[in-house]
């Protein structure tokens, strides 16, 4: 799921304050931005489950429906998936993209993606025999 500029400072500034109405997203921004375009969304982010809502008087308290974790992954996800969604010779090149990239900015990290793999490796194996 992508996220325009506005919806990711929202959810930024959501998942910093933990619940908050139209009127504190806008006062958390200085108040450059208008009223009805952070109401507009926030109903947005809730449509697209990111955020549940209850009334409060006549406003509408915001809280986070995903932590920060929840949502990175599942763009993670989306991205990969997307990418990995072509034939298997399409697929081969990216895989070597990805690990030439990890490489060069560090190799442990490169260990610890091998170390991935192998765990992988033996869960399915475990899953194919039972």
């Amino acid at each position: 799921m992508t996220l325009g500029k506005l919806e990711r400072e929202v959810m930024e500034e959501v998942w910093r304050r933990g619940e908050l109405s139209v009127a504190d997203v806008q006062q958390a921004f200085d108040e450059r931005v208008a009223y009805t375009t952070l109401m507009t969304t926030l109903d947005r982010l809730f449509r697209k489950d990111l955020l549940a809502r209850h009334k409060s008087g006549r406003a509408f308290i915001y809280s986070p429906r995903v932590s920060r974790k929840e949502f990175e992954q599942g763009v993670a996800e989306d991205v990969i998936d997307g990418l990995l969604d072509r034939d298997a010779e399409g697929v081969e090149p990216l895989l070597a993209c990805i690990v030439e990239t990890v490489s060069e900015r560090d190799r442990e990290l490169l260990d610890k993606l091998y170390r991935l793999v192998q765990e992988k490796r033996r869960e399915l194996q475990r899953q194919e025999r039972d």
